[in-house]
């Protein structure tokens, strides 16, 4: 059986850094930190004060009164994802779209954490009157409501569905959004990842773990991949989404094409809850699975959107990771971390890190790994990679390679690469 091309023509996200594709790349590309004081509630009694929240948005602007009751904050993140995604890739306007081979598979690592936060809560407070609970609770805390919302909201009745794997979550669903067409059994995927987890239970449980930082006098500096001083990351909320389509499909109906997706790769540490192989195993697996998959050599990527958290022990053992698959070329690639600037979008990361490569690819042009300082070295990073620290670099993009692992060692990489007819 032949594979088919398969080609992204819609890009949507709401972000820490833009509430819109423009305005978040643009500010990647400056250099932009979306870390402040949290404000979606009272932090001032937790050990990490600080989030990267979604500016200045507000339910009432996308959503009537009765949606807003049904819908968690993630699966609004996720549906106004989708709707700059499916406009920007014209599907809509397509009159002889035949919506039952448009899929939707979209992921959340978590889903609707504040509303089961609520239902929980409430419940406590009155357990003497019994239980009473909200008939919109399960639907609206349940993690693949987001891939269903949208996809009823366009009645796209084809392959539809969540992945959850953690911070992998939403590179999983590229990859089966990808394979999936390339396979036949859809035309169109729209496909990407949602979460909204800066609330307490989410801070709070990461804060037991010692997963984030606690750098509350300076928010904006915190996340600080590969640095010497970095101390957890920093989470993030907000929505991504991509639209995948078959080449045929889309050259018949004169789409705009962003890049073509090159191949995916899936694996497992089999090692630990929460934290990587500390010599990279699951993390070379999936890079050597991807480059197999896309039929590539290590020297033919031009940069890799690194899973990059701020973690101590995770950046180290991807550095090694890429060390071992790349060999040489290593230092010949442009590495950063986009999270230094969104923070960890937890299901989300995969799909909005998935955009910032589409964009490097198309614009020739690297983002940062920013606050990291002269000096503030590890001595445990090779700091003769070239980490793209403080600013954007020109370069010719023709492949990039995007990283997201989990907790529970979940790994997924994808590869996207230029589109040449």
């Amino acid at each position: 059986m032949e594979l088919k091309r398969v080609v992204i023509t819609g890009l949507g996200t709401i972000s820490p850094i833009g509430n819109d594709v423009a305005t978040t790349w643009k500010n990647a590309l400056e250099g932009v930190s979306g870390a402040g004081p949290i404000t979606h509630f009272d932090a001032s009694l937790f050990k990490t004060q600080f989030a990267c929240e979604v500016k200045g948005y507000n339910s009432a602007d996308h959503f009537d009164r009765k949606e807003v009751r049904k819908y968690d904050l993630y699966a609004q993140y996720g549906m106004i994802a989708a709707r700059e995604a499916v406009k920007d890739a014209g599907l809509e306007e397509y009159e002889s779209l035949n919506k039952d081979r448009v899929g939707v598979i979209f992921a959340a690592g978590i889903g609707g954490l504040h509303t089961f936060e609520e239902e929980a809560g409430y419940y406590a407070l009155n357990q003497d009157k019994g239980p009473k609970y909200s008939p919109f609770f399960i639907p609206k805390m349940i993690a693949d409501m987001a891939a269903g919302l949208i996809s009823m909201n366009y009645g796209y009745r084809g392959p539809n569905y969540a992945t959850v794997s953690a911070c992998a979550s939403s590179t999983h669903a590229l990859i089966d959004a990808f394979n999936c067409i390339r396979l036949g059994k859809a035309d169109a995927v729209v496909t990407g990842g949602a979460e909204a987890a800066i609330y307490p239970a989410g801070v709070g449980g990461f804060n037991s773990m010692h997963a984030l930082s606690t750098r509350n006098d300076d928010p904006t500096h915190a996340s600080r991949p590969y640095s010497g001083s970095r101390d957890g990351f920093v989470i993030g909320e907000g929505g991504a989404c991509l639209v995948f389509e078959e080449l045929e499909h889309a050259l018949a109906r004169g789409a705009h094409i962003y890049a073509e997706v090159a191949g995916g790769g899936m694996s497992a540490d089999a090692y630990h809850l929460t934290a990587t192989h500390p010599e990279g195993l699951g993390a070379i697996l999936v890079m050597k699975a991807a480059l197999d998959d896309a039929e590539m050599k290590p020297e033919d990527v031009d940069y890799i959107n690194l899973h990059g958290t701020s973690t101590p022990v995770g950046d180290i053992s991807e550095a090694k990771a890429i060390k071992q698959v790349f060999g040489d070329h290593a230092y010949k690639l442009n590495l950063s971390s986009t999270k230094s600037m969104t923070g960890h979008l937890l299901g989300a990361t995969g799909a909005l890190e998935a955009i910032f490569s589409v964009k490097s690819v198309q614009e020739d042009i690297v983002p940062p790994t920013i606050n990291h300082e002269d000096g503030d070295n590890d001595p445990e990073v090779d700091y003769n990679l070239n980490f793209t620290f403080g600013k954007a670099q020109k370069r010719t993009v023709n492949v990039a390679l995007s990283n997201t692992f989990g907790f529970g060692g979940h790994n997924a990489c994808i590869i996207v690469k230029k589109y040449n007819k």
